[in-house]
């Protein structure tokens, strides 16, 4: 990278790479660009930074690792692969990044980013897809404050809850499949309130406490309450999202902003072929991190330049409305050339 480099030396770089790239300096820089672009003017025509979406890409990983593991899907049966779990808002900024396994579900770390947001953003609404998804999720979610609103396939296959049986509708019967405990979730009520201000207080991380209560016995009664809560969050989601068209377009366009996203990052993780050659987590980490700075950089220099020409366009005569912009991104990326020479120029120092 010196070599590539002018301006800068091959210490400069090591000193910086061994004080100052770590995760928590990372995580403060990506938070001073998201709440940089979210104050542009710009930034509303995309979201109002109150929607968000978590998927994992995967990434082939050549040293071994306790992270690494076998992904015949796009690897193969021989090549192992991490995920990198990403949080995105409705305004294209990256607000967490997460190193994972590719063999858990991923819904166990999506409580992880949204918590750990310490952005301006005001998350309520939360998509993943079918993968991203657990019905002790939908109760968390809702004691939490959240939408849980997953894409979930397959939904003639789903099972529908009812809270009274007496009161259901006899052409509505056949629909429902099931029961819910109300008394049970009644007499846990305080256990699930714990639980939920345990995990906003970031006492310890939620895929640890969505873990342990998915793997309890079926007679440990707080799982058992979280598990009915979310069975009836889960219902009343799944009739909205048959019913309404309107969420069904806002969920699947949340999670294509998310794989719009993905190709940036494949084009910028250009080094190693697009690989981490190492097994050290820290620095699989710091790379990973690194790569989300990159694209939130990416972002907000996108955001400036359309800004101004809208602008010229606005102020030449020309008509630009903002329902026109919604559909422009600011994820582009073409014009970005990642390989090749980078100049520090020290000139403007004084």
């Amino acid at each position: 990278m010196a070599q590539s480099a002018e301006g800068i030396t091959l210490e400069g770089l090591q000193e910086l790479s061994r004080w100052f790239l770590r995760e928590a300096t990372l995580k403060a820089s990506k938070t001073i660009l998201i709440n940089y672009h979210h104050q542009s003017t710009l930034s509303g025509v995309w979201g109002s930074g109150t929607v968000s979406s978590s998927d994992g890409q995967r990434f082939g990983i050549q040293r071994s690792s306790l992270l690494a593991s076998f992904y015949p899907r796009y690897f193969g049966y021989y090549d192992r692969a991490v995920s990198v779990y990403t949080h995105v808002s409705d305004q294209f900024s990256v607000f967490s990044t997460q190193v994972i396994s590719c063999a858990p579900r991923e819904a166990l770390y999506v409580l992880d980013g949204l918590l750990e947001n310490d952005s301006v953003l005001r998350l309520r609404e939360h998509s993943t897809d079918t993968h991203g998804y657990i019905e002790d999720l939908f109760g968390l979610c809702y004691l939490l404050g959240y939408s849980f609103m997953p894409r979930i396939r397959d939904l003639a296959d789903q099972q529908l809850y009812r809270i009274d049986r007496d009161g259901m509708h006899p052409n509505l019967a056949g629909l429902f499949r099931g029961g819910v405990d109300v008394d049970l979730i009644r007499e846990q009520w305080d256990q699930l309130v714990r639980v939920a201000a345990s995990l906003k207080n970031r006492v310890c991380p939620a895929h640890v406490v969505i873990q342990r209560l998915a793997n309890r016995s079926p007679s440990d009664r707080l799982a058992r309450a979280l598990t009915n809560l979310g069975r009836i969050v889960k219902t009343i989601y799944i009739m909205r999202y048959l019913n309404e068209g309107d969420l069904r377009h806002g969920v699947q366009l949340q999670l294509n902003r998310g794989e719009h996203r993905h190709s940036l990052a494949r084009w910028l993780f250009f080094a190693d072929q697009g690989e981490f050659r190492t097994g050290d987590y820290q620095e699989i980490m710091n790379k990973a991190s690194c790569l989300s700075l990159v694209s939130n950089t990416i972002l907000a220099w996108n955001t400036i330049q359309i800004a101004k020409i809208v602008e010229a366009l606005r102020q030449s005569g020309a008509v630009v409305a903002d329902e026109d912009l919604a559909h422009v991104s600011p994820l582009m990326h073409r014009h970005v050339i990642p390989n090749g020479t980078y100049h520090f120029s020290r000139a403007n120092e004084g």
